[in-house]
Formats: structure tokens, sequence, C-alpha cells
């Protein structure tokens, strides 16, 4: 927060790139300015450019004005938006390819949203790092970059000086990250609050929740049921009657129905729904173990501690200690 300079942020866009993967972080990066500058501090200065500059249109239709790429010489940070098309524009964007290859080492760091990592990876910034993409593009990105150690469920991934993250919206979450490390908590978490986010998540969580899990299945059958079991999780009596009741049908017919429908019986639901409550409860909340395990219905800390050791390999201790909010 010393530097007298403002840091410029190097917005590079092309033909068909998500427009929220673009504007996520803008709009961080902005908020961030604005509360910088109200602090007496140099923010952001924030420049969209493009290899020949003018109007660039997104895979929504919506056009940006671009300077040309060539007309910035010095700049602090890069970050490259991704897009669903990414294999054409691999095969037609060698000029940008080549850009990346040459600019990156002259930023303090380079950045990619979602599917930016492609681009990242083709100009040989990622060799050897670990790294992360949009989950739905794993496959390809594994098989087009083996040397790339690609961590399928990360938001995001730090490997100084690039850093990447998942799809779309975790773009929020690594600029987030990028002006905490700038500028500091604080203004993070107001940047937070401004832009009415429910978490700041930590880079290491999972790009999914468990409720995200069952609404993506293949039918809504036991979505309320769901909601229900997430807000109400600190009850120790939510058994297969109890479950079977607030769904309408009776228990036999239930869990075998429950069972088809999302791929895990009740009792598991119940156990990862738990664990979802108390990952939250340990990133952002100030009770003790035992008081977090009570209210997320484990009863007590070592039958949290075992589900934990089961699904994540930590302690509840350890996942505290590293993915904690609170200072």
């Amino acid at each position: 927060m010393s530097d007298p300079k403002p840091r410029l942020i190097l917005f590079l866009a092309y033909e068909g790139m998500g427009l929220l993967d673009f504007t996520g972080p803008q709009t961080v990066f902005w908020s961030a300015s604005e509360a910088m500058r109200k602090r007496g501090h140099p923010g952001y200065v924030r420049k969209t450019v493009s290899l020949a500059g003018g109007l660039v249109g997104t895979a929504e239709g919506t056009e940006l004005h671009t300077s040309p790429i060539d007309e910035v010489r010095e700049f602090d940070t890069i970050v490259v938006p991704g897009t669903l098309d990414i294999e054409t524009i691999l095969a037609t964007q060698r000029d940008l390819v080549d850009w990346l290859k040459r600019a990156s080492p002259s930023a303090r760091r380079t950045a990619s949203v979602c599917a930016g990592a492609f681009l990242l990876a083709e100009a040989g910034l990622l060799a050897g790092r670990k790294a992360v993409t949009h989950w739905a593009m794993c496959d390809l990105f594994g098989s087009l970059y083996p040397d790339v150690d690609l961590d399928p469920n990360a938001i995001f991934v730090r490997q100084d000086p690039i850093w990447t993250s998942a799809g779309v919206t975790a773009g929020i979450d690594l600029a987030l990250a990028l002006v905490q490390e700038d500028c500091g908590r604080d203004i993070a978490m107001q940047v937070a609050r401004q832009l009415v986010i429910y978490v700041k998540r930590p880079g290491g969580q999972s790009q999914f929740s468990e409720l995200l899990k069952a609404q993506t299945k293949d039918t809504d059958t036991f979505e309320p049921l769901n909601l229900w079991i997430e807000n109400n999780v600190s009850r120790d009596n939510l058994t297969v009657g109890l479950l079977a009741q607030q769904a309408g049908m009776s228990p036999r017919n239930f869990a075998r129905s429950y069972k088809a429908k999302t791929g895990r019986s009740p009792a598991k639901a119940i156990e990862l729904f738990r664990l979802e409550a108390a990952k939250r409860l340990l990133e952002t909340s100030p009770q003790n173990i035992e008081q977090i395990a009570r209210s997320c219905g484990f009863g007590d800390e070592e039958r949290m501690r075992v589900t934990f050791q089961r699904h994540l390999g930590v302690s509840p201790r350890d996942y505290r200690s590293r993915f904690s909010t609170i200072t």
C-alpha cells in the first residue's frame, strides 16, 4: 500500500471470450480501487487490450472496446479470461499465445480465469506447475498438457508468478485473493461485502458444494428435501423416517428412491451435508471445534474428526489452520 503508483491490471480480450470471466475480476479491481482511493492510497488502473484493438465480441454477444496490445509497455498483472470454444481459439489465435509467452515474464504475475489456463499452458507458462481450470475441461486439458499438475477441484491455484482459477465466478475469488495480497484483508473483505459475496472462498476449496452436486442430478425430485437437510443439519434426529416424512413417502420407498435418484444413501447424504456445513464454519466462524461439531449435528468432536479424515484426509483443526479467514 506504500507504492505511490497505481498498479496497471491488463485484461487480455479476444473474440468469443466469456463475459463474466472478464467482468467479474474487472469489478473486483474497480471496487478495490474505490476503497483504496477513499483511504488516500493508489488503487488500480484497469486496461482492456486485444491484439488489434477496437471492438471485441464476447461469447454472450456483448462487444467491448479494447486498446491495441502493443500500446502498453508496462503492466503489473495480466488477466486472461476463458472461453467455451477454447480449441478454436488455440487453433486460430497463435499470436495471442506468442504475446503471452513474451509478455508474461515482464509482469509481476499472470492470472487466468476458467479456460484461460489453456492459453497459459500453450504459452509454456504452466509447465511443471500446479494449475486449475473449469471442471468440465479437465480431461481435455490433461490430454493436451500432461506436464501440468492439474487440480480438478480447487477454486484457484497460486504458483507464483502464475495464478489460475476454475470456471466463471471463480475468477471473482481469484481477483479477491490478488487484491488481498496487494491491499490487505480489510480491503478484500470490504470488496466482498460490496459485491454481496456470501463468503470469500479460499483457493483450496472444492469447485462444488454438496447441494450443487445434488441439484445437477437428472431430477429435481429431492431438491426441496436437500434444501431442508442443509438448513437442519444441526438436528440429531435426521432419520430415514423423518426424511421420508418430509418427502411425503414411506421410509422403505424413500430410502430406495433417494439412492436411485442421487447415487447415495440418505445417511451418506446427511454426513456430506454436515461435513460441508462444518467446513464453512471452520473457515468463517470463531466457534471452537466442539461447538462446530454440535452445531453441525455430529454430536461431538471425535465423530466430526473421523468424518473429516475419511473424506478429506485431514483433521478439522488442520482444515481450519489452512482455510480459516478469521484473523
